[in-house]
């Protein structure tokens, strides 16, 4: 018993430690750490399904609560809740002693069958599965805190006139470069996808998150060396180097960061998620992923503001490139805690990938001609569609909804370019500007969309989210050559939406659905929802300027068009999104289904 404390107490440290040297590379450490106490007090016991109750327990629960059966356990509406535990021993919604011991396993006594995993900290009584969730949403944190200094030291590469597609400063150039970059990220985000789903199938959830978040770290890092040296002018070698028959490769290796960059973001974000959809219940995913999402938020803000003093210092841009490739890296610590404690105490999503597996092979042994069976990834996301209309009505959302977003932020590119020609300054305004953003999103994450989602359905969210948007793209028409706030202004809301209310409302829909929809479905959607949405859009958008010689207003306008489109397609999905007690009840279906409990 006593290594059995030993050993959850280090783990229990283990996360906060690495989040704190992550997050100490940048000055998010700041902002993500006040949001931990109004974190953790929200994951507090958020399994109960399975936990059994000694009779002592039992007894003194039912004088306390009223959600207790006879049997000890506690009720459905209660454990799907949650309940706290303040410093002073008792909070929340329900009045129950903190000394109260849940199990930590699925049969009642964890994993390893010897203590139920529970730990305390600060007075708090926390289960293993808060811990394992609040790990993966720090490991979130911390990849956005890292994608927040990649992206304005990328962009401002690409922009740059020494380095990227800046041209003459005056912003023609980038508005023609900016979109046919885009739409190569859809062949690069494919070709992730495709080893994403190889990794996968072979090594489970797990591995495929660390190699993926490892295989990423180390091609920021390369790329900010490879950069850095051809930016060096004064070594004799590199005229060589940066010139091919008179042509400078430093803009196509920019390019080519900077496409990477767009690339695999969704990727690595859409792997969290999925872990946090399969540990916590409908009821507590609309209470909670919104807190979630605002540590991202507040990480991503903190950061942003960094950017300018960073690139400013002695790093320079390819300095807090490679800082970013560094807390990627790092936040492989918080993703194998979160996996090690959920396989520890039995309730580890892993072990439904492996149950297909199996069930493959025996499959395969069965069948008459003794061959394998196997689908492709692609295959599977076909099968996803036909079997879960919802799926696909998200997937034509996400196109339209990132049609409106890839309009916009070319808007603002090509405005932010032309008036701010200064590389470092821009990167500086740009990071500071995202800040802005996940500041208002983390507003709306921790003090709006919780207590909203108390009194409406998540259809009805889903309705006003563009129409929001539409209002601001509307106003932004009305101005013949609108100004760069008024551009990073409507920027900012359509942002702020996705950010907050579109990334709450969208994990909210795989929480009820299977294994294959939590995984192989969300990745198709997430990374090729997003990314073709861009893609396509900005090729049109490459098209138009080019061909055309569309400016900002008539971009303007057709960001009006967009955000109508975009409003329909939300309002077809948002008749196929479930009602809270629906998604409860399928929910329940589903891991009954799988024969195991849930906490």
């Amino acid at each position: 018993a006593a290594a059995d404390q030993q050993f959850i107490s280090s783990t229990m440290m283990a996360t906060p430690t690495a989040t704190a040297t992550a997050l100490s590379l940048s000055v998010a450490t700041s902002a993500a750490t006040a949001a931990l106490p109004q974190l953790s007090r929200s994951l507090l016991l958020l399994r109960g399904g399975g936990a059994a109750v000694s009779a002592a327990a039992a007894a003194a629960l039912s004088a306390s609560a009223s959600g207790v059966s006879s049997s000890g356990a506690l009720d459905a509406t209660d454990m799907d809740t949650g309940i706290a535990a303040g410093s002073t021993g008792t909070e929340a919604t329900a009045d129950i002693d903190t000394a109260l011991s849940l199990s930590g396993g699925g049969d009642g006594n964890g994993a390893d069958g010897n203590g139920d995993g529970n730990v305390s900290l600060l007075g708090l009584t926390i289960t293993p599965e808060a811990r394992a969730t609040l790990a993966m949403a720090l490991a979130m944190a911390t990849h956005y805190g890292a994608y927040s200094f990649a992206r304005p030291t990328t962009l401002s590469l690409f922009t740059s006139s020494s380095t990227g597609f800046g041209g003459d400063g005056t912003g023609r150039t980038t508005a023609k470069a900016y979109p046919l970059a885009m739409g190569l990220v859809s062949p690069t985000s494919l070709l992730l996808l495709l080893g994403y789903g190889g990794l996968l199938e072979r090594l489970g959830p797990r591995a495929a998150l660390r190699r993926s978040t490892l295989y990423c770290s180390a091609v920021l890092g390369l790329a900010s060396i490879v950069v850095h040296y051809l930016q060096n002018d004064d070594a004799a070698a590199t005229t060589a180097v940066v010139e091919f028959n008179g042509v400078s490769i430093l803009p196509y290796i920019v390019g080519a960061l900077f496409v990477f960059r767009e690339s695999y973001v969704q990727l690595i974000t859409s792997q969290h998620w999925s872990f946090m959809s399969s540990v916590l219940t409908p009821a507590q995913s609309s209470t909670w992923f919104a807190p979630i999402s605002g540590l991202t938020s507040l990480a991503s803000a903190g950061a942003g503001m960094a950017v300018g003093s960073l690139v400013d210092s002695k790093l320079g841009l390819t300095g807090t490139l490679g800082t970013a490739a560094a807390m990627l890296a790092l936040s492989t610590v918080m993703t194998e805690s979160a996996y090690g404690i959920s396989e520890k105490y039995g309730f580890n999503p892993a072990e439904e990938h492996d149950e297909k597996i199996a069930a493959k092979k025996v499959a395969a042994l069965e069948s008459s001609e003794g061959r394998k069976i196997e689908s492709s990834l692609f295959r599977k996301a076909a099968d996803l569609f036909a079997r879960v209309p919802v799926l696909k009505a998200l997937f034509v959302e996400i196109l339209a909804s990132q049609g409106v977003s890839t309009i916009l932020n070319v808007c603002y590119v090509t405005k932010l370019s032309s008036v701010i020609p200064d590389d470092k300054e821009r990167a500086g305004w740009s990071g500071k500007f995202f800040a802005v953003i996940n500041v208002v999103s983390g507003f709306l994450q921790f003090g709006v969309l919780p207590n909203l989602m108390k009194y409406i359905e998540p259809s009805t969210l889903w309705r006003l989210v563009p129409l929001i948007v539409l209002c601001f793209t509307a106003n932004m028409t009305l101005d013949k050559d609108p100004s760069l706030y008024l551009v990073a202004g409507t920027f900012l809301t359509m942002k702020a939406m996705e950010f907050s209310a579109r990334r709450m409302l969208d994990e909210m829909v795989y929480v009820p659905l299977d294994f294959d929809s939590r995984y192989v479905g969300k990745e198709v959607i997430g990374v090729l929802g997003y990314r073709f949405g861009k893609s396509g859009t900005s090729l049109a958008v490459s098209a138009l300027t080019s061909q055309l010689n569309f400016g900002l207003s008539e971009l303007s306008r057709l960001t009006c068009v967009a955000s109508l489109v975009w409003a329909k397609c939300t309002w077809s999905l948002s008749n196929l999104v479930p009602t809270k007690a629906e998604a409860e009840e399928a929910f329940a279906k589903i891991h009954s289904k799988s024969g195991k409990k849930r906490r």
